[in-house]
């Protein structure tokens, strides 16, 4: 692993210092760069856990934490393979069918295919139970209608697992009736609005579903089953080293930028310890998932825990900064960034409030 390690951190480097990369906070998220993806799939970074017969490289769920955590850090821009690596992968290798598999795993690997997520809806926050978003069968397929909402590069990708009502709601079992579909981003009906932050950027959509066609052999699973799959696959998005490294970046930055003029006690060592308990949680969880064993409640854990440390980070230093830490251009626009996303960590994937009821009830608490 410490050979790998010094493989990716290599590599950083040259890309940076040939001027082909930044240094980004929220990396995973803002930084949108095909061309850097298709450079890591080419060095095999893409894919690592897919089988080789499906185009992949057959690596380990730990090698793959080792290239993710060394390029989080060093906040390389990886957004646009991020959902379909991190995501879309394990769950395609559980859940997909074989004429699926073939279709989408070779490209992803390639660093040719991007994905997002269609869960969130207006007005529904994290009770993903209240989707609307309705499924209809057709000739063929399904016809899907509705609305979804955050959905992170779904402007940018070519298709989104979405998750839609396929029956009735029933009041005694809301998590009953719901089903995924892969949905190509650019079929008739699809509809894309941007989300502006207010910074001007655009990572986030409103994805409006107009009786858009997906053929049966796009259905992702098993029909009835979608919020069992769903809760599966967060366990992926909640437990990896994005949940504590956001803006990690930014607190390896500063503390090359202070000196002996600032008071010993400002709190640094607090923070670096932090990221490493965190990073042993997270790579305890990677070991599980790998041996497939369940880890619904501990990836809630490392998500409450990581992201709440990413947003004291972004606290301290915008403190520290305001205290005298000597600034440059780069440190300022990590800074400002971080300020600015920092509202958004404890949101995605699930509020840190609905997660600590994950918790609660995963420990038999009442």
């Amino acid at each position: 692993m410490d050979e790998l390690r010094r493989e990716v951190r290599e590599f950083v480097d040259q890309q940076r210092a040939a001027g082909n990369i930044g240094r980004k906070v929220d990396c995973w998220l803002t930084g949108w760069d095909e061309e850097f993806t298709r450079a890591l799939a080419t060095r095999g970074w893409l894919g690592m856990t897919v089988p080789e017969e499906y185009g992949g490289h057959g690596r380990s769920f730990l090698e793959r934490f080792v290239v993710t955590e060394e390029l989080l850090s060093a906040g390389a821009p990886v957004a646009a393979h991020w959902i379909a690596d991190r995501q879309i992968v394990p769950s395609l290798l559980k859940y997909g069918t074989e004429v699926q598999k073939r279709k989408y795993l070779p490209e992803i690997a390639r660093g040719n295919c991007y994905f997002g997520i269609g869960m969130s809806e207006p007005d529904s926050g994290s009770d993903l139970a209240s989707v609307r978003t309705k499924a209809t069968p057709v000739d063929g397929g399904w016809s899907i209608t509705g609305a979804k909402v955050w959905t992170s590069g779904a402007h940018l990708a070519h298709a989104f697992i979405c998750l839609a009502r396929t029956e009735p709601v029933d009041p005694a079992h809301r998590h009953a009736g719901l089903s995924q579909f892969i949905v190509d981003l650019r079929s008739p009906g699809v509809d894309i609005r941007p989300i502006i932050s207010m910074n001007g950027q655009h990572h986030f959509n409103e994805v409006l579903l107009d009786d858009v066609f997906v053929a049966e052999d796009m259905v992702f699973g098993t029909i009835g089953d979608g919020w069992q799959q769903v809760t599966s696959e967060l366990a992926f998005e909640r437990s990896g080293p994005e949940r504590f490294l956001s803006s990690f970046p930014l607190l390896a930055e500063l503390a090359g930028l202070m000196d002996d003029s600032l008071p010993r006690h400002t709190g640094l060592g607090r923070y670096v310890a932090r990221v490493a308990g965190l990073h042993q949680m997270s790579t305890a969880v990677a070991g599980a998932l790998e041996r497939h064993e369940p880890a619904d409640t501990a990836a809630a854990v490392v998500k409450v825990l990581g992201t709440s440390t990413e947003g004291d980070i972004a606290d301290f230093a915008d403190l520290l900064t305001d205290a005298g830490v000597p600034e440059h251009a780069e440190y300022r626009s990590m800074l400002d960034d971080a300020v600015v996303q920092r509202p958004g960590f404890t949101l995605r994937g699930g509020t840190n409030e609905i997660l600590r009821g994950v918790i609660a009830r995963g420990l038999g608490m009442r």
